[in-house]
C-alpha cells in the first residue's frame, strides 16, 4: 500500500499536535537457483538510490521488486503514468557495486490505452520466466469502488489478462460491513515454488474477518491465495495472522497500522512474509519492518469460508526470521524506510543465495524519504 495518504495523516496532526520494452541486460552476476532451505539472514549492504528522472518522469514510489534472467524489475506506485522500470542492480559479498534504472515501461489496459486515474495501483510485480510475461497485482481503490486485481503484461506494458478475484474481494461501497479495506487490499504476489500458480495476500484483513492490528494482541488474519496461471481459478487459500502494531504514535499523533506487504513461496507452502508496521510522529520514519518463514502446511483451505471471525479453523505458523531494527544503526540517518518489496537476487560467490528488499518512497510527497535498497545473504 502507498503510504502517501498515512504521511499526510501524520504531518497534518503532528503539526496540528513511456518508452522501451528492453529487458535483455546481460547477467554480469551469477543466477538465481531455487531456495529450499533458510535458517537466517546476514546482512551486507544499504544503496539510497539518488531521487532523479529518467524521461523526464521522477523515478520512485517502488513497491515491488524482482529478479529474473539478469533484469530487475521494479515496479511503482505512481501514476501518470502507470509503469515499471528495469535495472542493473549489481553487488557481491561485500557490497553494491552499481545501480542503473534503464527503462521506464508505461503500463496500459488491454486496448493498449493508457489507465484512467485511479484505476490501478500497482503494488507487486514478479516476471514469469514459464510464459514470458509479467503479472501484478492493484489494490484498486475501494473508497472509489474500484476493484483490486490480478493482471498479466507483456514486457511492452500491454495488459494481456485480468484474472478472476473471489467476490469478497470485491470493493464494498455500499453497506462498508464486507470487503476489502481502502488502502489495504492486494499487496503481496508470488510465483508458486511449482511455478504453476500465483499466490496473492491480502494487506489488511476483509472488513468480514477481523479488525485492522492495534497497539495490543487482536484477532486480524488475512488471506492469501492460490490462483492457478493457467485456469485463472483460485485453488488454495489460507490465513495468515498479523502482528499487533509495534509502537505507540508519539508527539500528539494518532495513526499506525500494521500489514502484509509482500510474501515469498521458497518451498512447498513455506513462505517468507515482509510485514510493515507504521506509527505516526516519528523522527526515524516510523515504520518498523520484519521478516518471517511461513508454514502453509497444515493450514486449513479457507477459500470458502465466507467470514473468519466466527469460523473454525488453522492458520499458517509463522517464525521471526529477520527484525530490521537490528541494522537500523547501521542505515542512512537510522532510518528504516517504506520497504515494501522482497525477492531473491543473485547467487553469491560463495554459493549462498542474495536477497534484496526496496522501499517506496512516496515521491517525497509530505515528508523526505528514501528510495532504500537493503541486501542479505540468505544462510542455509
Amino acid at each position: 500500500m502507498s503510504i502517501q495518504n498515512i504521511y499526510f495523516i501524520s504531518i497534518m496532526l503532528l503539526f496540528v499536535g513511456c518508452s522501451s520494452n528492453d529487458n535483455t541486460a546481460p547477467d554480469t552476476q551469477l543466477p538465481v537457483e531455487p531456495v529450499n532451505t533458510i535458517s537466517g539472514l546476514e546482512y551486507i549492504d544499504e544503496l539510497v538510490i539518488p531521487d532523479q528522472n529518467l524521461n523526464g518522469i521522477s523515478i520512485g514510489g517502488f513497491s515491488g521488486i524482482d529478479y529474473k534472467n539478469g533484469t530487475w524489475y521494479v515496479i511503482s506506485d505512481g501514476s501518470d503514468p502507470i509503469r515499471y522500470y528495469t535495472a542493473d542492480i549489481v553487488y557481491d559479498q561485500n557490497g553494491f557495486t552499481d545501480i542503473g534504472i534503464n527503462t521506464m515501461v508505461e503500463i496500459k489496459n488491454a486496448m493498449g490505452n493508457s489507465f484512467n486515474e485511479n484505476q490501478i495501483d500497482p503494488e507487486a510485480i514478479r516476471f514469469d520466466k514459464s510464459t514470458g510475461t509479467i503479472i501484478y497485482c492493484s489494490e484498486g481503490s475501494i473508497a472509489n469502488g474500484v476493484d483490486p486485481a490480478l493482471l498479466e503484461i507483456g514486457t511492452n506494458g500491454v495488459q494481456l489478462r485480468n484474472l478472476p478475484l473471489s467476490d469478497y474481494f470485491s470493493a464494498n461501497t455500499i453497506d462498508n460491513e464486507s470487503g476489502p479495506r481502502h488502502n489495504g487490499a492486494l499487496e503481496s504476489l508470488s510465483i508458486s515454488f511449482d511455478t504453476n500458480a500465483y499466490w496473492v495476500g491480502m494487506e489488511l484483513p476483509l472488513i468480514e474477518d477481523g479488525p485492522e492490528p492495534i497497539t495490543t494482541d487482536t484477532e486480524s488474519p488475512v488471506r492469501i491465495t492460490r490462483i492457478n496461471k493457467t485456469t485463472g481459478v483460485a485453488e488454495r487459500q489460507f490465513a495468515y495472522e498479523l502482528d499487533p502494531v509495534d509502537r505507540e504514535p508519539a508527539l500528539g499523533t494518532t495513526f499506525t497500522i500494521n500489514g502484509l506487504v509482500e510474501i515469498l513461496e521458497y518451498d512447498e507452502n513455506k513462505f517468507l512474509a515482509l510485514e510493515r508496521s507504521f506509527s505516526s510522529g516519528y523522527l526515524d520514519g516510523g515504520n518498523t519492518v520484519k521478516i518471517y518463514k511461513v508454514d502453509a502446511s497444515n493450514a486449513s483451505n479457507t477459500l470458502a469460508i465466507s467470514s473468519l471471525t466466527s469460523a473454525i479453523y488453522t492458520k499458517a505458523t509463522k517464525t521471526l526470521l529477520f527484525s530490521f531494527e537490528d541494522i537500523r544503526n547501521q542505515l542512512t540517518n537510522t532510518i528504516i524506510d517504506n520497504i515494501e518489496g522482497i525477492t531473491f537476487g543473485t547467487t553469491l560467490t560463495d554459493g549462498t543465495k542474495s536477497l534484496v528488499v526496496i522501499s517506496d518512497n512516496n515521491f517525497n510527497a509530505f515528508l523526505p524519504q528514501l528510495n532504500q535498497l537493503i541486501v542479505f545473504r540468505v544462510i542455509p
